[in-house]
């Protein structure tokens, strides 16, 4: 391995990223992190989102209002984000889970446009296969084509694109902002649920709040529920660039994102931002 492909966060990002700053962490182990990650994003959220929502679940019979059934679902799935994000598997790819996360940080410049392909490629892959998994619901899932998103009767694309974009600047921005913040990052992962049950109560019932193309291609793919397909590709990647524009404003300018994951690695000694480390220490000097 080259210099160049070693320096981290300050070496060019032609053929290698930040994330490779230890011996046991390969491009390749990084994209199978990235698959089984997203795979188990895909069965525990959307099972969660089966569970509380299906009409043919038993939890139907409890009655509870639509807005706070889509919040408990919402809820779920971005606790199982949390915590695939800070299991091994997170740790070790930086959990980007989602393609427009992964479009963030190479637009904010964290991980160079080869890996950003291939880390695309194994979310899309994983959450295949984790929708294929989620068909073992039968027909408690059939009621939702199990977990498949769809634009609502009467919504139209530019609307719906629209939507998803704005949710997935919620979702970019956030994390970004969090990560900036040497007192907020320890916390990033764990703004998922409440971040996901807000949007999901509210906007479900226009789009099923994707923000995310790998989690609407898998059930897509596994069900052949393609309407409207295209609004979960634009919406998030509109988004993503927006959420990055924010966050930067937020920042007031300066890039503060030094590493393309959202939870340290065990072997890296530095787990604060490098430019929030250097104010600490000039603000104490």
């Amino acid at each position: 391995m080259t210099t160049a492909a070693t320096t981290g966060i300050r070496g060019p990002l032609r053929t290698w990223h930040d994330l490779e700053q230890a011996a046991d962490r390969s491009a390749w182990s990084l994209y199978a992190a990235e698959f089984l990650g997203t795979a188990l994003l895909l069965v525990g959220g959307l099972s969660a989102v089966i569970v509380v929502i299906s009409p043919a679940s038993p939890v139907a019979a409890l009655g509870l209002p639509g807005w706070l059934a889509r919040g408990i679902a919402g809820a779920l799935f971005g606790l199982t984000g949390t915590l695939v994000t800070l299991s091994a598997l997170g740790r070790h790819s930086g959990a980007h889970l989602n393609p427009a996360m992964t479009l963030a940080f190479l637009i904010e410049g964290r991980i160079s446009a080869s890996h950003a392909a291939w880390y695309v490629v194994s979310q899309c892959l994983g959450a295949i296969v984790g929708a294929g998994v989620v068909l073992g619901w039968g027909p408690l899932g059939k009621p939702l084509t199990y977990g498949a998103t769809t634009p609502a009767a009467g919504v139209d694309p530019p609307v719906a694109i629209v939507l998803e974009a704005l949710c997935t600047v919620v979702l970019v921005a956030t994390v970004f902002v969090f990560l900036g913040n040497p007192r907020l990052r320890r916390f990033t992962a764990w703004t998922m649920g409440p971040m996901y049950a807000v949007m999901v109560s509210l906007e479900a019932p226009w789009t099923g709040t994707s923000t995310n193309p790998a989690r609407s291609l898998g059930p897509a793919v596994v069900t052949g529920t393609w309407q409207g397909f295209g609004i979960y590709l634009l919406g998030p990647a509109l988004g993503a660039a927006a959420g990055v524009a924010l966050a930067r404003a937020l920042g007031h300018g300066e890039r503060r994102i030094d590493q393309a994951r959202i939870v340290p690695h065990p072997a890296d000694r530095l787990t604060d931002s490098p430019i929030c480390a250097r104010r600490t220490n000039e603000a104490s000097a």
